[in-house]
């Protein structure tokens, strides 16, 4: 990949996005599924968003409501504070008597108000006494919210997982994988945060508003309508900021995405990287990444601060227009002066709560992004749904008959078929093995068998129901898979053999080690089959990792057995004690074998030569040393001497 400093790779982002804001505007949006142009504009409106979050609230819907209930009651307790200062002004410190509406509050033995002394204390003791009330049942709210908060989160998670485990094959090849788990990891959990961004904190922007607004009326409703006329600018500053922050953050989340994918590609490939000496290059690489989403930050950072400008020009003017009205109102006796400073205090607490809701509005965008993309995510078709009524196979009744009946495939996206009518029966108990060229389309065959996709033209059968008519998890049951690029998990030697069988006991586990020629091995280990195999199995060899992984099909005990190449990362010695166990293994199951050996399966039932995507010839080894010119010539290139061609290499004739 040619070097690009982060600085060019934005300024080509910035261009581009230039662009995108020019097509939207004439256009209207294009919309591509992995690409930019989507994340430009808004999918989905504010309230389709927050019609999905209270979805998605479920059951903690209850207790977010009576977390909105604890936090109005906290809220309108907080406003009553501030009054004190005017009666301490108007009644303690300038003598007047309380306002017979007021003093009609209390009953008349408590003559200690009647006394600015006396009024003083009540004063101090009633603030004392609200605020701790106040404490605890706010307390107590955000307790309820933080609970919701960490249930939603949770929920989420385990909503996006689920459906991203039942996504197409070719849709999960398509997504870095670093990219999806970093979607599960921030994008889900901001998912949560919308309960305080999105409804705790701006619930409780509302209620101190309309709280403010109320006392304001009641002292002089001509100032109340010179504050109101800032509430306005909530909506002129959503309008022009916040229209054009949220698609900026779903950039940032895309970039952000290719950044931990790149990361999770080159960790997971580091002897390579290190092999061609280029840990200096995906170094860089990695750096630029990070440089340039700093930068879309920064670009974000800048944009929402353009609201908080406006707040902190808007505040401090409103006051003090509001302070010379209000004043000159004092100079000619129509206020008082605990008038006025109770005014200016509830102004403040209006003005707090608009300028919350407007700078909320901006904080949240990254999490309605987040749960755009979530939204995204689970909108997509799962995997091969189970048709209307399908079947759930009993293992006990199933006897092993595959029939692939004219089938053809092709990837979607793909014009070419990888596989054109091809047709075959495997009797129950028979192994079958199929052979070609590479590319010619044996695995894409195995996949559909295994029901990793259906054919897109013809069927295949289990004794005689196509598989579409059966339960895709009660199917799945039935088989039994080794590949040759083995995938173990980072655990314990018994749990990755114990993978399909969580019931397994230890002697079972250690029958499937044996069978699979893997318990010498096992046992010389410091742990025995409690050890530790690290991710993906890194701390064992190519042919240990591929006798656990056999074991785990042996345990599995499976009806079809899938191998594809499963002996290829075996020495001498152990691939004869393997093809004598899986011989064992495969007399009672139905088995497909890919094999590029010849050799390994000349014993088998039926050989199938599958070239071009069609069944060329199939019989068994002698059969097709017979009347197939192509088989013939595949065993010829691996039993040939090497020839010395002109360049100097070495090949089979």
């Amino acid at each position: 990949m040619p070097h690009t400093s982060s600085r060019r790779r934005y300024d080509a982002y910035r261009a581009q996005m230039r662009e995108r804001l020019a097509r939207m505007r004439r256009d209207g949006a294009v919309v591509s599924r992995q690409g930019t142009e989507r994340s430009l504009r808004r999918s989905r409106s504010f309230g389709a968003l927050l019609r999905e979050f209270l979805r998605l609230l479920g059951p903690s819907r209850r207790s977010l409501a009576l977390a909105l209930g604890t936090l109005t009651v906290s809220t309108l307790l907080g406003l009553v504070p501030p009054a004190a200062t005017k009666f301490a002004i108007d009644n303690v410190f300038g003598g007047a008597p309380l306002a017979p509406s007021v003093r009609g509050l209390f009953p008349e033995s408590w003559t200690t108000l009647d006394t600015p002394r006396g009024l003083l204390v009540a004063l101090a003791v009633g603030m004392i006494a609200l605020t701790a009330v106040r404490l605890v049942i706010g307390l107590w709210g955000r307790w309820l919210a933080t609970r919701t908060v960490k249930r939603v989160q949770n929920a989420v998670r385990r909503l996006a997982f689920a459906h991203a485990a039942d996504l197409p094959l070719h849709r999960l090849q398509s997504l870095k994988s670093g990219g999806l788990v970093s979607m599960l990891r921030e994008d889900a959990g901001g998912v949560g945060d919308l309960v305080f961004s999105m409804v705790y904190n701006p619930w409780r922007a509302i209620i101190q508003l309309l709280g403010s607004l109320a006392v304001l009326a009641y002292t002089d409703w001509r100032l109340l309508l010179g504050s109101v006329l800032l509430l306005p600018m909530v909506w002129f500053t959503h309008r022009t900021w916040i229209a054009r922050i949220r698609p900026l953050h779903r950039d940032i989340k895309a970039t952000r995405d290719a950044i931990d994918g790149h990361a999770t590609e080159t960790f997971s490939g580091i002897r390579v990287v290190r092999g061609f000496a280029r840990t200096a290059a995906e170094r860089n690489r990695y750096a630029e990444g990070s440089h340039l989403m700093a930068r879309q930050e920064i670009n974000v950072w800048w944009w929402s601060r353009g609201i908080e400008v406006v707040w902190e020009i808007m505040i401090p003017v409103a006051s003090a227009l509001l302070l010379w009205y209000g004043g000159m109102q004092v100079l000619e006796g129509t206020l008082t002066t605990g008038d006025l400073i109770l005014f200016l205090t509830y102004l403040v607490m209006l003005l707090g709560p608009l300028e919350a809701l407007a700078t909320s509005a901006t904080n949240f965008q990254a999490s309605l992004a987040g749960l755009d993309r979530v939204l995204d995510l689970v909108a997509e078709p799962a995997e091969l749904p189970d048709r209307a009524g399908a079947l759930m196979p009993v293992r006990s009744e199933i006897r092993g008959r595959v029939e692939v009946r004219d089938v053809r495939f092709s990837y979607p996206g793909a014009e070419r078929e990888v596989l054109r009518g091809v047709s075959l029966v495997a009797e129950p108990g028979q192994m079958v093995a199929l052979v070609g060229a590479s590319g010619s389309g044996k695995t894409t065959l195995c996949n559909l068998i295994a029901r990793f996709s259906d054919p897109t033209d013809g069927a295949i059968l289990l004794d005689g129901t196509d598989l579409r008519d059966l339960r895709l998890a009660g199917y799945r049951q039935l088989l039994g898979i080794v590949e040759q690029d083995v995938f173990l998990f980072d655990g314990t030697v018994a749990e990755n053999i114990a993978y399909a069988r969580r019931d397994a006991s230890d002697e079972q586990i250690r029958e499937a080690a044996r069978i699979a020629f893997a318990d010498r091995f096992i046992e010389e280990m410091p742990a025995g089959y409690a050890t530790i195999i690290g991710e993906r199995g890194v701390r064992l060899s190519g042919g240990q990792r591929q006798r656990i992984a056999i074991a785990r099909a042996v345990l599995a005990d499976p009806r079809i057995l899938i191998l594809d190449e499963a002996t290829s990362n075996l020495d001498s010695e152990s691939e004869r004690f393997i093809q004598a166990a899986l011989a064992t293994l495969m007399r009672s199951r139905t088995s497909f074998v890919i094999a590029h050996r010849l050799s390994t399966i000349q014993h088998a039932d039926r050989i199938v030569v599958i070239r071009d995507g069609l069944v060329d010839d199939q019989g068994t080894h002698a059969e097709l040393m017979e009347r197939s010119g192509h088989y013939r010539h595949m065993v010829a290139l691996q039993t040939a001497p090497p020839i010395q061609l002109a360049s100097g290499a070495v090949t089979n004739s």
